[in-house]
C-alpha cells in the first residue's frame, strides 16, 4: 500500500501511481476498491495484511513530494513496548492504518456464541445455534492537531463484509465480487465514551466462512475516489485489518 500522497499547505498532486494508475484516497487500487485484490486475497482465507509506509526521499518543503516518516500516513500495531511483541502483532495482522491522523485508536470486535475475536483473529460459531454475530467498533479521534494543524473529524464508518470461499479457480482473480459495504455510520450512529467513539451493529445469520473490516473517512464520498490535486489533507482515510468468522 502506498504512503500518503505528498502535501502541505498548498494543493500538491498525490505520488502514489502504479503503471500511471492514480492512487485513491492516498491507497493503491487494490486496497481501496471494495470487492478489489485485497478482497479476493482474503476470500482466499489468505491473511494478508495492509500497512501504511513513509518511503520518504524529499520532503515537500526542499521541492520534493514525500513527507516525513509518519507525518501523514501511520501503522498503528497492536502490541507492547517491545521489538518481538510489535513484530508478532505485525505477523498476525493486529493493525489499522490512518493517514492525517484522522483517528489514533481503532478496535474492531466481532462475538458470538461466547467467543470474540479482533483484527487478525479468528472466531468460530456454530452453525447448531443462532449465528447471528456482533461487531463493536471503536475509534479514538487525536486529542490535537495534525501535521497540518488540523484537527480532522471522521464523517463516516464502513462496515465490509465478504465471503471465504477457499483458493480462486482463476489464478488471475483479482476480485471478490461476495464483498461489499453492508453498514454506513454517520456521527448520529455512534456513542461517545470518554474519549472514543462506539458503533454497534449485529450481522445476522452468518452462515458460512466470512471476514469482515472496516474503514473511515474524513470525507463525503461513497468510494475513494481518483487522487487528483486536491490537497491531501482534505481526503483522509483509515482501514482495519479484517476480523475472519468460521462457520462450523
Amino acid at each position: 500500500m502506498r504512503p500518503g500522497p505528498p502535501g502541505g499547505p498548498a494543493q500538491r498532486q498525490r505520488a502514489g501511481r502504479y503503471g500511471n494508475h492514480p492512487t485513491y484516497g492516498g491507497y493503491d487500487q487494490a486496497t481501496a476498491r471494495v470487492g478489489g485484490l485485497w478482497d479476493a486475497l482474503l476470500g482466499e482465507g489468505r491473511r494478508w495484511w495492509i500497512t501504511a509506509i513513509s518511503d520518504s526521499h524529499v520532503h515537500w518543503t526542499r521541492g520534493g513530494s514525500d513527507f516525513r516518516p509518519g507525518e501523514y500516513s501511520k501503522t498503528y500495531v497492536l502490541a507492547r513496548q517491545e521489538y518481538h511483541d510489535i513484530m508478532d502483532g505485525l505477523r498476525h495482522g493486529r493493525i489499522f492504518v490512518t493517514t492525517g491522523d484522522l483517528i489514533t485508536r481503532l478496535d474492531v470486535t466481532a462475538s458470538g456464541q461466547g467467543r470474540a475475536a479482533g483484527a487478525g483473529e479468528t472466531i468460530t460459531v456454530s452453525r447448531r445455534d443462532r449465528t447471528d454475530v456482533d461487531v463493536e467498533i471503536r475509534f479514538r479521534p487525536p486529542a490535537g492537531t495534525n501535521a497540518n494543524g488540523d484537527r480532522p473529524q471522521v464523517r463516516r464508518v464502513d462496515l465490509i463484509v465478504g465471503r471465504v470461499t477457499g483458493p480462486s479457480a482463476d489464478r488471475d482473480a483479482d476480485t471478490n465480487p461476495t464483498t461489499a459495504v453492508v453498514a454506513r455510520f454517520g456521527p448520529r450512529d455512534w456513542r461517545q465514551q470518554g474519549a472514543q467513539y462506539v458503533i454497534r451493529h449485529t450481522l445476522r445469520d452468518v452462515g458460512a466462512d466470512s471476514y469482515l473490516r472496516v474503514r473511515g473517512t474524513s470525507t463525503d464520498e461513497a468510494e475513494p475516489l481518483a487522487d487528483g490535486l486536491e490537497s491531501p489533507w482534505s481526503d483522509l482515510w483509515f482501514y482495519s485489518n479484517p476480523v475472519f468468522v468460521r462457520v462450523r
